[in-house]
Order: C-alpha cells, then sequence, then structure tokens
C-alpha cells in the first residue's frame, strides 16, 4: 500500500514540475493578487440536509483556482453558488456572504441574469444548443443586446471561436450542426459561447470528464490562455488535471473547506491530514 501511495505522490509531483518546465514558468504566489471573488461562512441546506458547512475563500482575479475532493463532498454545489444556479433549487437554502469585487452578489436588487452574463458556466457535459455553430455562439450577444448589427455579432462570434481554438476548424461550416461537432469541438464550442457575453468569471464543472487525453490536454492548454483575461475556477476529479492548470487550489472533504492554498503548497506540503491523506491515494 504504501509502495502505491508513494508512487501516486511521485506522479503528482512530476506533473508539477512538468507543468512548470513547459510553461516555462513557477507557478505565480496568489498572495499578490487581487481579489475577485470572496466567499464568507457560506452554508448551504437542501430542505434540513447541511450540504457545505462554513466555506470562505478568496477567489484570486485572472488565476486559475480549482476545487479538488472526493465525490459528493459539495464541490459542485459550492460552484454553484458563484452564480446562484442553486437559486433554481427551490429546497436549496444559503447563508452566509458571496461578493464580487466587493459587492454581495446575494442582495436584495441584484439581477440574478446580468450575475449569470458576468460569471458564466461551462458544465461537466457538452450541451450545445439544437442550432447552428453560428447561432449557439450569437445566441447569447443577441439576448443581452451586445451587437447592433450582423456585422458586429459576426465578429464577436468570430473572436469568440478563435478565443476558444475552434475558428480554424469550423470556418468553413459555421451554418452546419453543433452537435455534429465532435465531443472535444462541443465542450470548445460551450467555452466560446460562455466567453461570447463578455464574462469576468468562468466556472467549469468538471469539463474534461467526458473527453479523450488529446481533446482534455486541449481544454487545458485553452485554460491557460483563458486566465489571461478571466478569473477561472474549475472542479476537477483529476489531482494531476489540477496540479497542471491552476495557481490555488481547494480540497473539499463531506462539505467542508479542509484546506486552500496555493497549487504547489497543496500537492507538495499539505497542512491538514485530510488533504495528504487524498493527495497520497489513502482515500476517495
Amino acid at each position: 500500500m504504501d509502495t502505491v501511495m508513494t508512487a501516486e505522490r511521485i506522479e503528482v509531483d512530476d506533473a508539477l514540475v512538468s507543468y512548470a518546465a513547459d510553461k516555462s514558468q513557477v507557478q505565480e504566489s496568489t498572495s499578490t493578487s487581487d481579489i475577485k471573488m470572496t466567499a464568507e461562512g457560506v452554508n448551504v441546506y437542501y430542505d434540513e440536509k447541511q450540504a457545505l458547512d462554513d466555506i470562505s475563500i478568496d477567489i484570486h482575479n485572472k488565476q486559475i483556482t480549482a476545487l479538488i475532493g472526493p465525490s459528493g463532498c459539495g464541490k459542485s454545489t459550492f460552484l454553484r453558488c458563484l452564480n446562484r444556479m442553486n437559486d433554481l433549487v427551490d429546497i436549496c437554502r444559503i447563508t452566509g456572504r458571496i461578493t464580487m469585487d466587493g459587492e454581495d452578489i446575494y442582495a436584495p436588487g441584484v439581477d440574478v441574469v446580468t450575475l449569470r452574463g458576468q460569471v458564466g458556466m461551462v458544465f461537466q457535459k457538452p450541451n450545445p444548443f439544437p442550432k447552428s455553430i453560428f447561432e449557439n455562439i450569437a445566441y447569447g450577444p443577441k439576448i443581452h443586446g451586445l451587437a447592433e448589427n450582423n456585422d458586429e455579432l459576426e465578429e464577436i462570434v468570430v473572436k469568440s471561436l478563435n478565443k476558444a481554438g475552434l475558428f480554424d476548424e469550423v470556418k468553413d461550416r459555421l451554418q452546419a450542426p453543433a452537435t455534429g461537432l465532435s465531443g472535444g469541438q462541443q465542450q470548445r464550442l460551450c467555452i466560446a459561447r460562455a466567453i461570447a457575453i463578455n464574462p469576468e468569471v468562468l466556472l467549469m464543472d468538471e469539463p474534461c470528464s467526458a473527453l479523450d487525453p488529446i481533446a482534455s490536454a486541449r481544454i487545458e492548454d485553452l485554460m491557460w490562455e483563458l486566465k489571461e483575461n478571466y478569473t477561472i475556477i474549475i472542479v476537477t476529479h483529476s489531482m494531476q488535471q489540477a496540479s497542471r492548470v491552476s495557481q490555488q487550489t481547494g480540497f473539499f472533504h463531506m462539505g467542508v473547506l479542509a484546506e486552500v492554498g496555493s497549487t504547489e503548497q497543496i500537492f507538495q506540503n499539505p497542512v491538514d491530514t485530510r488533504t495528504r491523506d487524498y493527495i497520497t491515494g489513502r482515500f476517495g
């Protein structure tokens, strides 16, 4: 058992070293970054059952924060708090405070539609609309009034597809059904659709879990590029993925945020024994 756990620890450490070498830079410190979002004492209840217990975390601007932990630990529940997707669940009740740029996103009078435009989301399974590739990207800008004419709309579509690294692959079939794309292409299309409405924060809930390794690598490279312009929070079951793409990592365990810190610290020198046990494969 110890030999297996040591091998898994080495694999994670090697991923960190390889990641820094591939990018030709070390992971930047989160302590010097601006804070984009903050959760303070967040609790989530489904009827009488408590799903999250006193979650507090700072999300740093234009960095990637990875949320890791075993299934059912509350990662996705917390992610959905950040753009109020849990509002759609009748039995869900949330206490505590979540701010973006210092403003409480749960304050009375907050326009939830506007908030979800500012905090976009990419789901675990690619979910393109049953429309053309062009219309998938154009839909959001249309309803948010971001384009005054067709030329501006086309410019937004092309720019979004380029940012998602997809334009060259689909430029000759923009009117073709989006459902005809491969799984990896569909996920990049969903990312392009999310960024077409100029969000400030991008939430990603297991965006690579349904993809093959090559498509997953494309998404990871894309995340690294997108963090230059967006704050990204990703939920992932893959510790290797978290170590490769993120600058900050939070470990969830049974509805509690057991530990949060720089990705390097979490994977190489975790403080909480639960984090250490999860990283080394003792459970999860």
